[in-house]
């Protein structure tokens, strides 16, 4: 998956910090409460504006992003 599709670094939104493409929604919050223990099925009842492909280039973001750390 090419997560760069589904998320983007904008400085006039949160500060540049990356976020779900047309939306104000990090990708560290989806990160966080996948985290905790929620459930994709909730997460995207919380944020109808995302979809399960999103949430999967979250994962590939922090995927790819952790092996530099």
């Amino acid at each position: 998956m090419n997560w760069k599709r589904y998320i983007e670094f904008n400085p006039k939104i949160l500060f540049g910090k990356a976020v779900i493409k047309g939306t104000r929604i990090p990708v560290f919050l989806i990160l966080e409460k996948l985290g905790a223990g929620h459930n994709t099925d909730a997460i995207l009842k919380a944020y109808p504006r995302i979809d399960l492909r999103a949430i999967q280039a979250c994962l590939y973001f922090a995927s790819e992003n952790s092996r530099f750390i």
